[in-house]
């Protein structure tokens, strides 16, 4: 089982319903709070797995699992579980990794260069247990605990690692004599202290140090903290208790979006903060520390909690205030755009976003009263959709169809593309379904019930919540980060990894439409508040930083499209043109995109940077359409919008749509 013990009382002011694991919303999405642990439970999931294909598109990697638990995939901590060798993560404001005979970790140094600010794993701290072997044991929603295994496979006891905690602890399961790379020297008491490359290391244990030699007798636990340079050691290690296990809770109310991480430990343990948790007048508290996401302030308490603004989940452009040449000029291209041929990819993610176009340009033809348009695009949309969601269909064919993957734990789409069948990038490829499907059953009272039973399971991949055998917690969504991971296995040295922030957004904006649509208010509470804090993290970390902040210093770009656990790129997987890195953290523009425009006149310089030569470039529509968020002469985008040539529209978007949010800025 993994440790996903629900603590109540740990969010002040917050209504959160824990009774009987229930989450509840009372129907009205405006004030609802929730747990997150009652959404998708076998009960419910069971028949709908049976009923789906089932099949192993793709052979999992050799993991380092404790039978039982869940595959944790897209995770900050996928590297330790997944591959032949355990590869470093970044429980900040440490770095951690496995070794052959133990465990490593310190407190990485942050190097900024014009492209790239890293915090690369630093080993300062080296244990040597002894092992043979790792195994992870247990996880949750913040922290990991690891077996150290001898020759017979039995346990020499259990290292904890938890974002947001600078402790490391160690509780032996025999008697153990620990070899340390790094000489300790006794403080006061049961504290003792080491300094490895300028940074300072305490440690708390009743066990017997002897310089590099620890022996903990079964039950005794070690506790390593590092000590931040404005940090006190005999302050922090009075609040040193190891992370036991960690919880969550979340709550939306009318404007804001609440989000508490508890700490389970004997007492108040020591909690490090990242800049989107800060509240503005924030003091450095116990200390502070660097890090490639910037400062981190250290406090002592048993939670963390923060807020991030609530977006209101949007599958409509409203042109409503439209005038009446705005409104032919639209009418004349929508009906240019339902009559065009219109392409529909086999795969999962260029296939979902043909059908995000269509979708676009369905609200519209309703909107504008055009019925003869507005049918062709509902049966073409109705079609496709029906076609992706037949439970059977991969029997019949090798695409536009899903299976359950019963190694994967989860839904994988046929054919694959961008590594979907490892599990990458489902958040991004779904959201582009389940925004599609939302748009679709509103304008066609057949296709819910024809629909429903695997669009659910693709929900349920992306974001069961609470005990399940057959799909892991929230696969892709970090509650601390504030943000999703994209990399299934994360086979990375740097970590885990999300490049297309906006794309993560739309995910949780049409997950939230879609249990909208199917009446399921604690799906749509969770879907709200993961919707609040990936917008909340993209500003935070991808388009709108806070350059006065020190680790910016010698960054020379004003977004970082390609994020990290141990760095930040100004970089793309697939492209180093300028463009391309604005609009990957842009695309695809959808109606709650509002989030980007929060400082008009970043809009402006970002904007600026990636189009030096005009909008006439590959993805220069999205960047229009991002222009429309800043201080640009308005007449002058419609007018680009107008004249852009029609090769350069990317294949999900439509110069209607285009066209419908730039009038409407």
């Amino acid at each position: 089982m993994t440790k996903r013990s629900i603590s109540g009382g740990i969010a002040s002011g917050l209504a959160i319903a824990l009774l009987a694991g229930c989450t509840t919303g009372e129907g009205d999405s405006s004030t609802s709070s929730g747990s997150g642990e009652s959404i998708f439970p076998d009960s419910r999931m069971q028949s709908l797995v049976d009923g789906i294909v089932q099949r192993s598109v793709a052979p999992a990697p050799e993991s380092r699992l404790a039978e039982g638990l869940l595959p944790p995939t897209n995770q900050w901590f996928s590297g330790l579980v997944f591959g032949e060798e355990p590869l470093p993560v970044f429980p900040l404001p440490l770095s951690f990794n496995l070794t052959e005979p133990g465990f490593a970790f310190g407190l990485p140094e942050v190097t900024t260069g014009a492209q790239t600010i890293s915090a690369p794993f630093t080993p300062s701290i080296t244990v040597d247990a002894g092992a043979a072997a790792s195994e992870i044991s247990a996880y949750d929603e913040a922290s990991v605990t690891i077996d150290q295994l001898d020759s017979d496979g039995e346990p020499i006891g259990a290292v904890t690692i938890a974002q947001g905690s600078p402790l490391v602890s160690f509780t032996a399961e025999q008697d153990v004599e620990l070899k340390l790379g790094a000489p300790f020297e006794a403080v006061d008491g049961e504290l003792a202290s080491a300094t490895v490359a300028d940074t300072e290391y305490g440690l708390t244990t009743a066990g017997e140090l002897d310089g590099s030699t620890l022996a903990l007798a079964g039950g005794e636990t070690a506790v390593w903290f590092a000590v931040p340079e404005d940090g006190d050691i005999a302050e922090l290690a009075a609040s040193a208790a190891p992370v036991e296990s960690t919880s969550i809770e979340y709550a939306v109310d009318g404007e804001t979006a609440s989000t508490t991480l508890g700490y389970r430990a004997d007492g108040d343990t020591l909690i490090a903060s990242m800049p989107h948790q800060q509240a503005s007048d924030a003091d450095a508290g116990l200390g502070s520390y660097e890090s490639a996401y910037g400062t981190m302030t250290l406090q002592s308490s048993t939670s963390l909690s923060w807020t991030s603004p609530a977006i209101e989940p949007s599958a409509s452009v409203d042109i409503s205030t439209l005038d009446d040449d705005q409104r032919a000029t639209l009418a004349e291209q929508v009906k240019k755009d339902a009559a065009g041929e219109i392409d529909l990819p086999a795969d999962t993610y260029f296939g979902g976003k043909a059908m995000y176009r269509l979708a676009n340009i369905l609200d519209l033809a309703e909107q504008l009263g055009d019925e003869e348009s507005a049918a062709v695009l509902s049966k073409r949309l109705s079609g496709a959709l029906a076609e992706w969601m037949e439970p059977g269909g991969c029997d019949e064919r090798e695409e536009r169809c899903f299976v359950y993957d019963p190694e994967g734990k989860g839904i994988v789409g046929l054919a694959p593309s961008f590594g979907s069948e490892e599990f990458n990038d489902h958040h991004f490829h779904y959201g582009y379904f389940f925004f599609a499907a939302s748009v679709a059953a509103k304008y066609d009272d057949t296709l819910l019930e024809k629909i429903e039973p695997v669009m659910t399971l693709l929900a349920a991949d992306v974001a069961t919540s609470g005990d399940s055998t057959l799909f892991p917690e929230r696969r892709a969504f970090d509650a601390y980060a504030g943000h999703s991971w994209a990399s299934g296995y994360s086979p990375f040295a740097d970590g885990n990894n999300q490049e297309s922030s906006s794309e993560a957004v739309l995910a949780w904006n049409g997950l939230a439409l879609w249990a909208a649509t199917t009446d399921d208010a604690a799906l749509e509470t969770q879907a709200r508040w993961m919707l609040a804090a990936e917008a909340d993290s993209a500003n935070a970390y991808w388009t709108n930083f806070d350059r006065s902040e020190s680790v910016y210093d010698g960054y020379e770009h004003s977004i970082a499209p390609l994020n990290w656990g141990a760095k930040r790129d100004y970089a793309t997987w697939f492209s180093a043109e300028p463009a391309a890195k604005l609009a990957i953290i842009a695309l695809p523009m959808s109606p709650a995109s509002e989030y980007l425009g929060t400082d008009p006149e970043r809009v402006d310089e970002n904007v600026a940077a990636a189009t030096p030569g005009g909008f006439d470039v590959q993805y220069g529509d999205w960047l229009l359409m991002y222009a429309g968020l800043g201080t640009a002469d308005n007449a002058e985008l419609v007018s680009a919008a107008k004249s852009m040539p029609e090769e350069l529209l990317d294949d999900g978007n439509s110069r209607s749509y285009m066209l419908a949010w730039l009038m409407t800025r």
